[in-house]
């Protein structure tokens, strides 16, 4: 089984990476939902999958939204989260005189898979990091970080800690036996656009 999976063919990857740039740049400017082409849904794009689409500008963040579980297309689910992007709840939506600096990335996942781990110190040790992307769970909190993230998080102990903030999750709970915090794991292949630089490097 190989570490990072191919889930589309590069050629696929790049018409993703075209069809977030031309949903970003419809929605912001018309304030309408970009509906992909037949062109843009062949081949592995027609068929279901989960993205998340990441924008930045200057190489800061400005936005990153997705699904982790496939409900519609490829291509649509690129389109759909490309526009989510643009009003991630974190920042002011994107304005059509930031576009021409927006830089962005679409990161394909596969399909989650449920870690079974011991205890906190069993849990470290079964992360790969630059691998897995990680997603944590613990009753109605959840969070999840892509493997992208570890450039800037190496350690994994500070990997789960980050998301464990973002879910508003305590910490603490990874560390009690037997384990609470459900955690899934998944792998990932991501495009960008030409100048595109992951935040935080």
């Amino acid at each position: 089984m190989k570490d990072r999976p191919d889930i589309i063919d590069p050629l696929s990857g790049q018409v993703a990476v075209q069809v977030a740039r031309n949903s970003l740049e419809q929605y912001v400017r018309e304030h309408t939902l970009y509906e992909p082409n037949l062109d843009e849904r062949q081949l592995a794009l027609g068929e279901k999958g989960a993205c998340f689409v990441t924008l930045t500008n200057r190489g800061l963040l400005r936005g990153c939204m997705g699904h982790t579980e496939a409900k519609y297309p490829l291509a649509e689910d690129v389109a759909r989260n490309a526009t989510a992007a643009s009003r991630d709840f974190r920042f002011s939506p994107v304005l059509g005189g930031e576009l021409a600096d927006i830089r962005l990335e679409v990161t394909i996942l596969s399909p989650l898979r449920q870690l079974r781990y011991a205890g906190f110190e069993d849990l470290i040790q079964s992360l790969r990091p630059d691998v897995d992307g990680v997603m944590l769970t613990w009753q109605m909190k959840r969070g999840l970080l892509l493997p992208q993230v570890w450039r800037r998080l190496p350690k994994p102990a500070e990997f789960l800690e980050a998301i464990a903030i973002k879910a508003g999750l305590p910490f603490e709970e990874l560390r009690v036996n037997p384990p609470t915090v459900v955690v899934h794991t998944f792998q990932v292949q991501h495009f960008a656009e030409s100048g595109y630089r992951e935040p935080g490097n």
